[in-house]
């Protein structure tokens, strides 16, 4: 199983791409892709784009994971990393790949056991666990690693972010929704 854990940024857009066999894990890449502050936003999310297109034609993944949008409350840069985010999802959809997004709480959990814990945490138990030594830097390197590594300990059990199409027959009804909450119809 290889997965490619992607912490979007405008600026800096952390990965790493992980494979676990027989139970062992191996780091197989990781870095950032740095992007100019002179150049356009259009500019960055293209490069963005091809780096990480570039990305899954080497080492083609079987997933790729995506920390969900945390609140900002700056508006533009939530408005940039919901860009940066949305373009890669396009790439990741257009490349037909199983897509997994988690939380930063879920992430910071699996890897350290602790929601809260902070970036030192997590870059020092990505570490650990995947015997790096010297940690890898940026933090933007060891989260979308930690990104990988939460995929590979929880993902197995979790949904594809793109359901399969389901039929409408025999699914939830109101009919059956009527029958079994009687208690909760008002009848005219």
């Amino acid at each position: 199983m290889v997965v490619l854990g992607i912490d979007p940024g405008s600026l800096i857009t952390g990965y790493g791409v992980i494979c676990q066999e027989s139970g062992v894990l191996r780091v197989l890449a990781s870095g950032v892709i740095r992007m100019q502050a002179t150049r356009s936003h259009a500019e960055r999310i293209g490069q963005i784009y091809r780096e990480l297109d570039a990305l899954i034609t080497a080492f083609t993944p079987d997933r790729v994971v995506l920390e969900t949008v945390f609140l900002n409350k700056n508006v533009q840069s939530a408005l940039k990393l919901g860009q940066v985010r949305g373009a890669v999802i396009a790439l990741v959809m257009n490349r037909n790949l199983v897509l997994h997004e988690y939380a930063p709480r879920e992430v910071k959990s699996a890897v350290t056991g602790r929601g809260s814990a902070t970036k030192e945490q997590v870059a020092f138990m990505v570490g650990r666990l995947l015997g790096l030594n010297p940690v890898p830097e940026p933090f933007d390197v060891t989260d979308a690693l930690g990104i990988a590594l939460c995929d590979l300990l929880r993902g197995e059990s979790r949904d594809r972010v793109i359901p399969q199409r389901k039929s409408r027959s025999g699914g939830s009804s109101w009919s059956k929704f009527v029958t079994e909450s009687p208690d909760l119809v008002i009848r005219g």
